[in-house]
């Protein structure tokens, strides 16, 4: 079973969706829906439930709210994809809360050439796990916030929130 739970933030409610303690999901809506949707068919056929309390992922996004900047990053995630997108995704994790870099820099911390700046484009896209998985701290080289699937101004309120707490 698949459990969820709606969490408000500064920012907007915050959808977080766990299976046997790992994160599976999690995004900036109200709806836990909206995020088990996007899941693989075998996660759905688990069903989704509703929860008061997932435990240690709820308490790590209070505490990055308190200003514990490094809590997100000891939640553990998993999402599918293939060893390139795994790879420009464990990159994501490591790029520091208050830092941000591009796409090409993304690409090249996650070990393939800068010129594979559009599959780091295409991994923040498709990443399940915001904030955790923080494709937030991904800028364009050309300036600017790029997109963001839950929209710029929610972008902007975690780069800011991380860069006056640093």
């Amino acid at each position: 079973m698949i459990e969820a739970q709606i969490l408000s933030t500064p920012a907007g409610p915050l959808a977080l969706l766990s299976r046997e303690g790992v994160l599976v999901a999690a995004g900036f809506t109200g709806d836990p829906h909206e995020m088990f949707e996007r899941l693989s068919p075998a996660l759905q056929a688990e069903g989704l439930e509703r929860v008061d309390d997932l435990g240690h992922a709820a308490q790590a996004v209070r505490d990055y709210l308190d200003g514990d900047l490094k809590a997100l990053d000891g939640v553990p995630v998993s999402q599918p994809g293939t060893p390139t997108r795994q790879r420009l995704l464990t990159a994501l994790r490591e790029v520091p809360a208050g830092t941000t870099i591009t796409y090409a820099e993304l690409a090249e911390h996650a070990g393939l050439p800068r010129t594979a700046a559009r599959a780091a484009g295409s991994a923040c896209a498709q990443n399940l796990i915001a904030p955790f998985v923080p494709c937030h701290r991904i800028l364009p080289s050309t300036g600017g916030f790029g997109g963001y699937y839950y929209g710029t101004p929610v972008k902007q309120w975690l780069l800011d929130h991380e860069a006056k707490t640093r």
